[in-house]
């Protein structure tokens, strides 16, 4: 899953560990998720974003591929 959280995690000057503690999961979590090898619970994601003061747009918005 492509998303923004590398980014936004790094602007909010965050560590991996320190988002991972601020949303109630582990470190290996936040790192499969910016590597789009982990989807996360729309729970989730809001809390991510809640996190590093961004939208859900912001973060996870994915442009729909033309057909």
């Amino acid at each position: 899953m492509e998303n923004r959280v590398r980014i936004a995690r790094v602007e909010a000057n965050l560590t991996q560990q320190q988002l991972a503690e601020k949303v109630g999961v582990t470190r290996q979590t936040i790192s499969l998720i910016e590597k789009g090898k982990y989807n996360p619970t729309l729970r989730l994601c809001l809390d991510i974003c809640y996190a590093v003061n961004k939208t859900l747009d912001e973060v996870f918005w994915i442009e729909k591929e033309d057909e």
